[in-house]
Protein backbone atom coordinates (compact mmCIF):
# COMPACT_ATOMS: atom_id res chain seq x y z
CA UNK A 1 0.00 0.00 0.00
CA UNK A 2 2.84 2.38 0.80
CA UNK A 3 4.21 2.01 -2.73
CA UNK A 4 0.88 3.18 -4.15
CA UNK A 5 0.94 6.28 -1.97
CA UNK A 6 4.55 6.95 -2.97
CA UNK A 7 3.62 6.73 -6.64
CA UNK A 8 0.64 9.06 -6.22
CA UNK A 9 2.69 11.63 -4.31
CA UNK A 10 5.46 11.50 -6.89
CA UNK A 11 2.93 11.99 -9.69
CA UNK A 12 1.44 14.94 -7.83
CA UNK A 13 4.89 16.48 -7.36
CA UNK A 14 5.81 16.30 -11.03
CA UNK A 15 2.36 17.23 -12.36
CA UNK A 16 3.33 20.89 -12.99
CA UNK A 17 6.36 19.75 -14.98
CA UNK A 18 4.21 17.42 -17.08
CA UNK A 19 1.75 20.23 -17.83
CA UNK A 20 4.55 22.50 -19.02
CA UNK A 21 6.07 19.72 -21.11
CA UNK A 22 2.79 18.95 -22.88
CA UNK A 23 1.99 22.56 -23.74
CA UNK A 24 2.07 23.51 -27.40
CA UNK A 25 2.04 26.75 -29.36
CA UNK A 26 3.69 30.12 -28.90
CA UNK A 27 4.73 31.53 -25.60
CA UNK A 28 2.62 34.55 -24.79
CA UNK A 29 4.75 37.63 -24.26
CA UNK A 30 3.86 41.32 -24.36
CA UNK A 31 1.92 41.39 -27.65
CA UNK A 32 -1.22 39.52 -26.68
CA UNK A 33 -1.32 41.26 -23.31
CA UNK A 34 -0.98 44.73 -24.86
CA UNK A 35 -3.55 44.02 -27.58
CA UNK A 36 -6.08 42.75 -25.04
CA UNK A 37 -5.50 45.80 -22.85
CA UNK A 38 -6.00 48.31 -25.66
CA UNK A 39 -9.13 46.57 -26.93
CA UNK A 40 -10.55 46.74 -23.43
CA UNK A 41 -9.75 50.46 -23.39
CA UNK A 42 -11.63 50.93 -26.66
CA UNK A 43 -14.67 49.21 -25.20
CA UNK A 44 -14.47 51.34 -22.08
CA UNK A 45 -14.32 54.69 -23.86
CA UNK A 46 -17.17 53.57 -26.12
CA UNK A 47 -19.29 52.89 -23.03
CA UNK A 48 -18.32 56.26 -21.59
CA UNK A 49 -19.46 57.98 -24.82
CA UNK A 50 -22.77 56.15 -24.86
CA UNK A 51 -23.40 56.97 -21.17
CA UNK A 52 -22.60 60.62 -21.76
CA UNK A 53 -19.54 60.69 -19.52
CA UNK A 54 -17.21 61.41 -22.46
CA UNK A 55 -17.89 64.24 -24.95
CA UNK A 56 -17.78 63.41 -28.64
CA UNK A 57 -14.71 65.57 -29.26
CA UNK A 58 -12.72 63.90 -26.48
CA UNK A 59 -14.03 60.48 -27.54
CA UNK A 60 -12.58 60.77 -31.05
CA UNK A 61 -9.18 61.86 -29.73
CA UNK A 62 -9.05 59.09 -27.13
CA UNK A 63 -10.16 56.51 -29.68
CA UNK A 64 -7.46 57.52 -32.16
CA UNK A 65 -4.78 57.37 -29.47
CA UNK A 66 -5.83 53.88 -28.32
CA UNK A 67 -6.03 52.65 -31.92
CA UNK A 68 -2.52 53.97 -32.53
CA UNK A 69 -1.24 52.08 -29.51
CA UNK A 70 -3.09 48.99 -30.65
CA UNK A 71 -1.35 49.05 -34.03
CA UNK A 72 2.03 49.45 -32.34
CA UNK A 73 1.31 46.59 -29.93
CA UNK A 74 0.30 44.31 -32.78
CA UNK A 75 3.78 44.62 -34.28
CA UNK A 76 5.59 43.36 -31.16
CA UNK A 77 7.44 40.14 -32.12
CA UNK A 78 6.34 37.02 -30.34
CA UNK A 79 8.85 34.13 -30.69
CA UNK A 80 7.93 30.51 -30.80
CA UNK A 81 8.35 28.42 -27.68
CA UNK A 82 11.82 27.08 -27.17
CA UNK A 83 11.76 23.28 -26.96
CA UNK A 84 15.44 22.85 -26.16
CA UNK A 85 14.65 22.31 -22.48
CA UNK A 86 12.56 19.20 -23.18
CA UNK A 87 15.48 16.94 -22.32
CA UNK A 88 15.89 18.67 -18.96
CA UNK A 89 12.19 18.26 -18.27
CA UNK A 90 12.32 14.55 -19.08
CA UNK A 91 15.36 14.14 -16.84
CA UNK A 92 13.52 15.93 -14.03
CA UNK A 93 10.48 13.68 -14.45
CA UNK A 94 12.68 10.64 -14.06
CA UNK A 95 14.93 12.04 -11.32
CA UNK A 96 12.21 13.07 -8.86
CA UNK A 97 10.79 9.58 -8.14
CA UNK A 98 14.24 7.99 -8.35
CA UNK A 99 15.71 10.39 -5.79
CA UNK A 100 12.65 10.01 -3.55
CA UNK A 101 13.00 6.23 -3.66
CA UNK A 102 16.74 6.43 -2.98
CA UNK A 103 16.12 8.56 0.09
CA UNK A 104 13.27 6.43 1.38
CA UNK A 105 14.63 2.91 1.04
CA UNK A 106 17.71 3.20 3.34
CA UNK A 107 15.80 4.87 6.17
CA UNK A 108 12.16 3.96 5.68
CA UNK A 109 12.62 0.16 5.75
CA UNK A 110 9.71 -0.48 3.37
CA UNK A 111 10.32 -4.21 3.22
CA UNK A 112 9.81 -4.68 6.96
CA UNK A 113 6.15 -5.41 7.69
CA UNK A 114 4.46 -3.00 10.05
CA UNK A 115 3.84 -4.23 13.56
CA UNK A 116 0.18 -5.06 14.14
CA UNK A 117 -1.73 -2.75 16.45
CA UNK A 118 -2.56 -5.62 18.78
CA UNK A 119 1.13 -6.39 19.21
CA UNK A 120 1.88 -2.76 20.01
CA UNK A 121 -0.88 -2.71 22.60
CA UNK A 122 0.41 -5.92 24.16
CA UNK A 123 3.91 -4.46 24.39
CA UNK A 124 2.60 -1.30 26.06
CA UNK A 125 0.52 -3.33 28.48
CA UNK A 126 3.53 -5.46 29.36
CA UNK A 127 5.66 -2.36 29.93
CA UNK A 128 3.03 -0.84 32.22
CA UNK A 129 2.76 -4.10 34.15
CA UNK A 130 6.53 -4.16 34.59
CA UNK A 131 6.54 -0.58 35.85
CA UNK A 132 3.71 -1.35 38.26
CA UNK A 133 5.63 -4.36 39.54
CA UNK A 134 8.72 -2.21 40.16
CA UNK A 135 6.66 0.37 42.03
CA UNK A 136 5.00 -2.35 44.13
CA UNK A 137 8.41 -3.84 44.93
CA UNK A 138 9.73 -0.44 45.97
CA UNK A 139 6.69 0.17 48.19
CA UNK A 140 7.21 -3.25 49.78
CA UNK A 141 10.85 -2.44 50.40
CA UNK A 142 9.91 0.88 52.00
CA UNK A 143 7.61 -0.94 54.41
CA UNK A 144 10.63 -2.92 55.64
CA UNK A 145 12.94 0.08 56.08
CA UNK A 146 12.98 1.89 59.44
CA UNK A 147 10.76 4.96 59.09
CA UNK A 148 12.24 8.45 59.27
CA UNK A 149 15.63 7.09 58.23
CA UNK A 150 17.73 8.55 55.44
CA UNK A 151 17.33 5.30 53.54
CA UNK A 152 13.56 5.61 53.78
CA UNK A 153 13.73 9.22 52.60
CA UNK A 154 15.76 8.21 49.54
CA UNK A 155 13.27 5.43 48.87
CA UNK A 156 10.34 7.84 48.84
CA UNK A 157 12.25 10.13 46.51
CA UNK A 158 12.78 7.23 44.10
CA UNK A 159 9.15 6.19 44.45
CA UNK A 160 7.99 9.68 43.53
CA UNK A 161 10.22 9.74 40.46
CA UNK A 162 8.92 6.33 39.36
CA UNK A 163 5.32 7.47 39.76
CA UNK A 164 5.99 10.64 37.77
CA UNK A 165 7.32 8.52 34.90
CA UNK A 166 3.97 6.69 34.98
CA UNK A 167 2.12 10.04 34.96
CA UNK A 168 0.70 9.29 38.42
CA UNK A 169 1.29 12.79 39.72
CA UNK A 170 -1.02 12.68 42.72
CA UNK A 171 0.66 9.55 44.06
CA UNK A 172 4.08 11.04 43.33
CA UNK A 173 3.18 14.16 45.32
CA UNK A 174 2.19 12.00 48.29
CA UNK A 175 5.46 10.08 48.16
CA UNK A 176 7.52 13.27 47.99
CA UNK A 177 5.47 14.77 50.82
CA UNK A 178 6.63 11.91 53.04
CA UNK A 179 10.23 12.63 52.07
CA UNK A 180 9.68 16.34 52.82
CA UNK A 181 8.34 15.51 56.27
CA UNK A 182 11.67 13.81 57.03
CA UNK A 183 13.87 16.60 55.64
CA UNK A 184 12.77 19.80 53.98
CA UNK A 185 14.26 20.74 50.63
CA UNK A 186 13.08 23.82 48.74
CA UNK A 187 13.46 22.31 45.28
CA UNK A 188 11.66 19.14 46.31
CA UNK A 189 8.89 21.23 47.87
CA UNK A 190 8.42 23.12 44.61
CA UNK A 191 8.38 19.87 42.60
CA UNK A 192 5.86 18.33 45.00
CA UNK A 193 3.62 21.40 44.81
CA UNK A 194 3.81 21.41 41.00
CA UNK A 195 2.96 17.68 40.80
CA UNK A 196 -0.04 18.19 43.08
CA UNK A 197 -1.13 21.22 41.05
CA UNK A 198 -0.94 19.36 37.73
CA UNK A 199 -2.76 16.36 39.19
CA UNK A 200 -5.61 18.53 40.52
CA UNK A 201 -5.72 20.86 37.55
CA UNK A 202 -5.36 23.91 39.80
CA UNK A 203 -3.29 25.17 42.71
CA UNK A 204 -4.54 23.44 45.87
CA UNK A 205 -4.17 24.96 49.35
CA UNK A 206 -1.47 22.39 50.22
CA UNK A 207 0.39 23.18 47.00
CA UNK A 208 0.19 26.91 47.73
CA UNK A 209 1.66 26.30 51.17
CA UNK A 210 4.53 24.31 49.68
CA UNK A 211 5.18 26.99 47.09
CA UNK A 212 5.36 29.59 49.86
CA UNK A 213 7.74 27.47 51.90
CA UNK A 214 9.90 26.72 48.88
CA UNK A 215 10.21 30.41 47.97
CA UNK A 216 11.07 31.30 51.57
CA UNK A 217 13.93 28.78 51.71
CA UNK A 218 15.19 28.88 48.12
CA UNK A 219 18.01 31.07 46.81
CA UNK A 220 17.06 34.03 44.64
CA UNK A 221 18.47 32.35 41.52
CA UNK A 222 16.45 29.14 41.87
CA UNK A 223 15.41 28.14 38.30
CA UNK A 224 11.86 27.27 39.37
CA UNK A 225 11.23 30.54 41.31
CA UNK A 226 9.32 32.23 38.48
CA UNK A 227 7.07 29.19 38.07
CA UNK A 228 6.32 29.10 41.81
CA UNK A 229 5.49 32.82 41.82
CA UNK A 230 3.20 32.31 38.81
CA UNK A 231 1.42 29.47 40.58
CA UNK A 232 0.87 31.64 43.65
CA UNK A 233 -0.62 34.38 41.48
CA UNK A 234 -3.00 31.79 40.06
CA UNK A 235 -3.85 30.64 43.58
CA UNK A 236 -4.63 34.20 44.61
CA UNK A 237 -7.40 34.16 42.00
CA UNK A 238 -8.73 30.62 42.39
CA UNK A 239 -8.44 29.94 46.12
CA UNK A 240 -10.95 31.47 48.55
CA UNK A 241 -9.50 34.05 50.91
CA UNK A 242 -10.14 33.00 54.50
CA UNK A 243 -8.04 32.95 57.68
CA UNK A 244 -7.36 29.24 57.40
CA UNK A 245 -6.27 29.39 53.76
CA UNK A 246 -2.61 29.21 52.81
CA UNK A 247 -2.99 32.31 50.67
CA UNK A 248 -3.73 34.40 53.76
CA UNK A 249 -0.02 34.25 54.59
CA UNK A 250 1.87 37.53 54.10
Amino acid sequence: MIWLWMALLSLLAIAPVIVVWLRRGAIRYRRDTAVALHRAQLDEIERDRIDGRLPESEFQGAKLEVQRRLLVADTIPEPEANRNARGLLIATLVAIPVIALALFVPFGMPFIPSEPHAAVMRAETAARAQDDALVAKLEQKLAEIPPHSEQARQGYLLLGQALVSQHKLAAAAKAWSVALSMKFNATLAAETAEAETEAAGHVTPDAATLFHQALDKAPTNAPWRSLAEQRLREAAVTLPADPGNAMSKP
